[in-house]
């Protein structure tokens, strides 16, 4: 048999073996009576005589006729097994066929995680008065009184004139003041609260973002911010230098007024050179008088002209100008170039997406999926990290210091994000990622990383970073996705 003959036999018999492994979940299962039946022993002899075989014309019950027990005589020397079998039998024959497996379907994909639905709620809104005011609202939406604190973090530097609500006006991290309430809200129950602080440069935005906790302090409700802008007088605008006023104007024509001087001053030498020629040679031709004579003049040769040309020390001095004010002009559109590179700004082209932005607490950024806006920033004391993550892998003089992040999904789909993207930047150039365990942890068990965002939805959450050292975060860089460009939020 050739070769080529036995290799297609071989694949036809491959084949036919994969289509008979194919076709064996369609095959036809055994009745559950047949199944439930015991089979009869290999021992026992079945006597032929003893069991009827039915003819043609004798009908076969139907699968749904009952079957006949008492009025149904046996046959005498049968034995119990013998009369079970063609019960057995006839289940198998009538029992319909089941339908074949479904199809392979795609595992479904992750749900978008759904925000829990908020208890309380807040506003802020600024007042339009010389020195900043600030009007807060908490709302408790739930159905039962709860307990609530209230925290709202000043700038660097402003102090409080009045607290209304009876909070209180407390140092915070840094230079910041945290003014705090602790109230107690109704069922479905709005209460007003109201701070001033002392007036402060013109033309300076002060942010005061606000949050409401639970009853500890350990868990946000709700966060919003304002910005309060000063009601000053328009500045004055600010218009470009007269075009000749400015230096590359200048230089060049500096430089147009010096090749013109050189091309007067060799214009002028060229004509005085011809009216020396010319006067020289009308002397020549009168010495001899008005006397004639009957020989002819001996013919003179003509002066040979030649062209004249500038002197070397127009040109040089021509060309040492037009270089030193193309050297000046490209030296100073240089530094303003590189003057004006901000070195702190994020990539803005390339494969990165979107713009990145940088701003101050509480301020809201957004960027190409997510809108960020960072509320509050704490610290906890050096060494407690691994208490409280029970002292693993933290080193020994780790802290957690949490941030209240609000992250809004400003795209018209779900949107992945996660924790390795999340960075608090320390002196020195450091980062470190969000810590998962210690973020769950905050967030009473949930992992807020686990599943895309809705579209649309809003997420007050507390994240968790691990440092090391005495010096807290300089800056927090936010983003949703590797090629994001994302923001950057300065702490005070």
């Amino acid at each position: 048999m050739p070769a080529s003959t036995r290799h297609h036999r071989a694949l036809a018999v491959f084949v036919h073996c994969l289509g008979i492994l194919a076709a064996v979940p369609a095959l036809p299962t055994a009745a559950p009576e047949a199944a439930a039946a015991p089979r009869p022993p290999a021992a026992t002899p079945q006597p032929p005589a003893a069991v009827p075989r039915p003819t043609a014309t004798t009908p076969q019950p139907l699968a749904g006729t009952p079957r006949p027990t008492a009025a149904t005589p046996e046959p005498a020397g049968a034995t119990p097994a013998a009369t079970r079998r063609p019960v057995a039998m006839v289940a198998r024959v009538t029992q319909p066929t089941p339908p074949s497996a479904p199809p392979a379907m795609a595992p479904p994909t992750r749900a978008p995680a759904s925000a829990p639905p908020q208890q309380v709620t807040v506003a802020v809104a600024t007042e339009s008065s010389p020195a900043p005011r600030y009007r807060i609202q908490v709302r408790n939406v739930s159905n039962s009184p709860l307990q609530t604190t209230v925290r709202q973090e000043l700038p660097p530097g402003a102090s409080t004139t009045a607290i209304s609500g009876g909070g209180r006006s407390t140092p915070a991290a840094g230079s910041a003041t945290e003014v705090t309430w602790r109230l107690r809200l109704p069922a479905h129950s709005t209460t007003t609260l109201g701070t001033a602080l002392a007036a402060t440069a013109p033309g300076r935005p002060l942010t005061a973002p606000t949050c409401a906790f639970t009853s500890d302090g350990s868990r946000p409700y709700d966060c919003a911010t304002a910005t309060w802008q000063a009601a000053a007088a328009p500045a004055a605008e600010v218009t470009e230098a007269p075009p000749w006023r400015r230096y590359p104007v200048l230089l060049a024509g500096l430089a147009v007024l010096l090749l013109i001087s050189a091309a007067l001053v060799w214009v002028w030498r060229r004509r005085r050179g011809r009216r020396v020629t010319a006067a020289a040679l009308s002397t020549a031709g009168g010495a001899g008088g008005d006397r004639g004579t009957i020989y002819p003049r001996a013919a003179a040769p003509s002066p040979v002209r030649r062209r004249r040309t500038p002197p070397v020390w127009v040109l040089v001095g021509a060309a040492v100008v037009v270089l030193a004010g193309v050297v000046g002009t490209a030296g100073w559109t240089a530094t303003r170039q590189v003057a004006a590179i901000d070195t702190q700004k994020q990539p803005t082209s390339g494969a990165w997406m979107g713009t990145g932005v940088t701003g101050a607490l509480g301020v809201p950024l957004r960027e190409s999926a997510f809108e960020f806006t960072v509320y509050r920033m704490t610290c906890g004391a050096p060494g407690t990290a691994g208490k409280a993550n029970g002292g693993g892998a933290a080193p020994a003089n780790g802290r957690h210091c949490e941030a209240t992040v609000g992250v809004r999904n400003v795209t018209g789909d779900h949107q992945p994000w996660h924790s390795e993207l999340q960075r608090a930047y320390l002196p020195g150039g450091r980062w470190v990622s969000a810590d998962e365990s210690a973020t769950r942890t905050a967030n009473l068990g949930r992992d807020v990383f686990a599943d895309p965002m809705a579209a649309g939805t809003r997420m007050v959450l507390p994240l968790v970073f691990t440092v090391d050292g005495r010096d807290p975060p300089q800056q927090l860089e936010l983003r949703s996705g590797v090629f994001s460009a994302g923001v950057r939020v300065h702490m005070p």
